[in-house]
């Protein structure tokens, strides 16, 4: 995957601007801020080894013209054809041995096949829903920045170009070249030792295969889902290069809380306000739920905390789709005494009861 595109840089970017963009990630990816997140871990290794090229002159240099950092050290893949003794060892054509391996080295650099595909990095996306929203369920919309395929050539990194001779070996399929005495050939790299060019790299991704790019990416949301709840949405993350299977998007919801409504699992409690008539008499109270209003009975003598359950008013599952039940917690409200007539009537009532509400307190 592309160094700057994990980063989220522009090839341009300073050292500043590396350090800027490996600290955010940093704060976002780190194992240390995602215990036990492997994705998130896997990322985080991806976005220090981009770091770490880009932040070093040298490397950063290595990557911007192969494409790729190579190793320090390790098999080189050139062979050492002998002697030829037509050339001068000593003089301005000598060579030493430290001309010698940067040669070979160089030469390997070059003819390095391109790396094979990889596995997409998963991405995680955050949806934020109203509580009615969140109940009834739909198809909704979350932005992602990820790396898509190249359009223009498909995610293989090359483009078919009209197959002509190979102008990097003249057509021989292997480069050669002398160093001193010593003769080395190795296979061209620009045609891949077949001596003929029919493909070259795809200018539109740098023949990485891949591009940034921002997506709205439309997400199905179970009705009834919970706040926290995360959905994943299978090869909707970032693809990977040479046409690598794509990870997943993680899209973790956040719903609002409602103002009348605190749910608990499926079940949805309701704080009702009951008047002080209603309660002693008894009343058929209509409520309201997610959907139609439904009546409660409130029986005579109903005291405050006391609580009603209407089956199958709640929220409904996600898995199963069965609603829970709506739960009603009664609050006896005590009317205001505005005037003389309903204070006389407060004291009438008070003379008429005379139990001692608070007999239960005195031991």
């Amino acid at each position: 995957m592309d160094f700057y595109i994990i980063l989220g840089v522009e090839r341009t970017a300073s050292a500043g601007d590396v350090k800027r963009a490996y600290r955010r990630l940093a704060r976002r990816y780190h194992p240390d801020i995602n215990p036990g997140d492997r994705e998130a871990a896997a990322f985080f290794r991806r976005v220090a080894e981009a770091y770490d090229t880009l932040i070093d002159p040298e490397r950063r240099r290595e990557y911007d013209e192969h494409g790729h950092v190579y190793p320090r050290s390790g098999g080189v893949g050139v062979e050492f054809e002998g002697f030829d003794f037509s050339l001068p060892s000593t003089g301005e054509s000598a060579s030493t041995f430290g001309d010698l391996f940067a040669d070979v080295f160089t030469a390997w650099g070059a003819g390095r096949p391109p790396d094979t595909s990889s596995q997409g990095v998963d991405l995680h996306a955050p949806l934020r829903l109203d509580f009615e929203d969140a109940m009834r369920g739909g198809t909704h919309e979350v932005t992602v920045t990820r790396v898509a395929r190249c359009d223009a050539c498909l995610g293989s990194g090359t483009r078919r170009v009209v197959e002509s001779r190979c102008a990097g070996c003249a057509g021989t399929g292997h480069m050669r070249w002398t160093r001193g005495h010593m003769v080395f050939s190795r296979q061209c790299g620009q045609c891949g030792g077949t001596g003929h060019r029919r493909l070259r790299a795809c200018g539109a991704c740098g023949a990485q295969g891949v591009v940034s790019r921002t997506d709205a990416v439309a997400v199905s949301v179970p009705a009834g889902v919970a706040d926290g709840a995360r959905i994943r949405l299978v090869c909707s993350g970032s693809v990977g290069q040479r046409s690598g299977t794509a990870g997943d998007l993680y899209v973790t919801v956040s719903v609002d809380r409602h103002q009348l409504f605190r749910r608990d699992g499926d079940d949805l409690h309701l704080v009702l306000p009951v008047a002080v008539h209603e309660a002693a008499l008894g009343a058929r109270v209509d409520v309201p739920t997610i959907s139609t209003p439904a009546r409660v009975r409130i029986p005579p003598g109903t005291q405050s905390g006391q609580r009603f359950r209407v089956r199958g008013r709640g929220a409904p599952s996600p898995q199963t789709g069965e609603a829970g039940d709506l739960v009603v917690d009664v609050r006896v409200v005590l009317p205001r005494l505005l005037d003389e007539r309903s204070k006389e009537l407060m004291r009438e009532l008070g003379r008429i009861h005379t139990e001692d509400v608070r007999a239960g307190l005195v031991r």
